[in-house]
């Protein structure tokens, strides 16, 4: 009797411990649905560390898209190639150009009814031509090398993307294989035809494992609001504007929190995409700093004005795509142009938005408490000048050349003194023409001969 208590027990509690595993299991799922970018290739990093995280064991990806920027789809591809956990790829509709190069990457390929797989040439992003063969090259390359690691025809993967290659049977030249559900099917390229990923867990015995799917958290949200070209406009307008108006008017503080505030929403979201490297946000400050040397330590408009503003430029731009140092192969024509016409009409409205509001801000209530709206007039008794208008109409030499700015001598008193915008030379004659503030405004005598 304690014989047959003991064997009941023993495969009540296995059956019990084989239960609990069963219900253990956790699959994973997200979603590829856009084109492949630096946000698809970020989505695609962060849900495979959660799928990690949550000891997942097995991971599905619901695959519709039509492609993408080629870097992300192989840093993509290249992700679930090493991924410690099994890639299951379920495409929904279609998986065309990179969509299908992280597709062979999975261990196994499900299809819905109707869906596709293929068409993976590089076409630029302007007409969608074919690219260049370098670029058809290194897709093959990728393609080949990912269909052999998963164990699928590396032949019929090239073959998706090079219309040169013929494949008796399945491809003649002048065409890339681009295959249906039974096809893919019949050459190796998907397991079987699923409606959906509740009949892909049915298929795979995992009606009760725990279904986890991937979701964008609050900052993920923001992140993908900032990136949106038309917000990344209104924010080198305030940028542009911020820095203009705190040099115009120093020490009132607003327009250059406005700015740094505006300048963190613009790169920190590029930044966490891999779109804006170090070194490109490094441009873009360097240029803010030249072109304060050329405002306040180098009078006038020259080289460090010039190269300050295209460093600001450049360093927006720049900050926008995917570039690999200063190398734009793989960056589509398409994002290149989107980012030089944003930054381009947004500092242009800068400009303009500045030239319109400077004379109204006296007019704001808020800035009364900062601003003189009051003309103080001479002959109420106000003057700009520190010094006597006795000193107009006298003449003298210059002390320290004027660029525009100096030293004069003048009766054999040193004084500070400025031109009209032209350089004169030390040992020249000048003539004073106003007094204004604690400077002196000059010109050259010879030229008034």
């Amino acid at each position: 009797m304690r014989l047959f208590t003991f064997i009941f027990l023993f495969f009540g509690l296995l059956s019990f411990s084989l239960f609990a595993q069963e219900k253990a299991q956790k699959v994973y799922t997200f979603k590829i649905d856009a084109d492949i970018d630096p946000a698809m290739n970020r989505r695609v990093k962060l849900a495979l560390e959660e799928a990690k995280a949550h000891e997942a064991q097995l991971i599905i990806i619901e695959m519709d898209t039509y492609g993408g920027a080629v870097t992300d789809a192989d840093e993509i591809r290249t992700m679930v190639l090493e991924s410690e956990i099994p890639v299951y790829v379920f495409i929904n509709k279609d998986a065309a150009s990179a969509g299908a190069l992280i597709s062979i990457a999975a261990d196994s390929i499900y299809m819905a009814p109707g869906a596709s797989i293929g068409a993976a040439t590089v076409v630029n992003g302007t007409d969608g031509a074919a690219a260049p063969d370098k670029y058809q090259s290194y897709m093959r390359s990728m393609m080949r090398s990912t269909a052999e690691a998963t164990g699928r025809d590396p032949k019929i993967a090239e073959g998706m993307v090079d219309e040169r290659i013929e494949i008796e049977g399945i491809t003649a030249a002048g065409s890339v294989i681009t295959f249906s559900v039974s096809e893919a099917i019949k050459y190796g390229f998907c397991e079987g035809e699923i409606s959906s990923i509740t009949a892909l867990l049915k298929a795979q015995n995992l009606e009760s494992a725990e279904v986890l799917a991937y979701e964008e958290d609050t900052i993920d949200t923001i992140i993908s609001f900032f990136l949106n070209p038309a917000i990344s406009g209104v924010l080198i307008l305030i940028i542009i504007g911020g820095i203009y108006f705190e040099l115009q008017t120093p020490g009132v503080g607003f327009p250059i929190l406005a700015s740094i505030v505006a300048t963190l929403l613009y790169f920190i979201p590029y930044y966490l995409n891999g779109l804006a490297d170090n070194w490109e946000i490094l441009v873009f400050f360097v240029g803010i700093i030249l072109l304060a040397v050329e405002l306040f330590v180098i009078p006038g408009f020259g080289v460090f004005g010039i190269t300050g503003i295209v460093c600001i430029i450049g360093g927006l731009v720049l900050g926008m795509i995917p570039n690999e140092d200063f190398n734009f192969e793989f960056v589509p024509d398409s994002q290149l142009f989107t980012a030089l016409l944003t930054v381009i009409l947004a500092s242009l409205a800068s400009v303009g938005l500045v030239f319109w509001l400077t004379p109204k801000v006296n007019e704001w209530g808020a800035f009364r408490h900062i601003t003189l709206p009051n003309t103080q007039e001479r002959s109420q008794g106000y003057t700009s000048s520190f010094y006597s208008d006795t000193l107009v109409g006298k003449t003298g030499l210059v002390h320290s050349r004027l660029r525009p700015s100096g030293k004069v001598e003048i009766e054999g008193e040193l004084y500070d003194a400025y031109s009209r915008g032209e350089f004169i030379d030390q040992g020249e004659k000048i003539i004073v023409i106003s007094t204004e503030g604690t400077s002196l405004k000059v010109k050259n005598l010879a030229t008034e001969a």
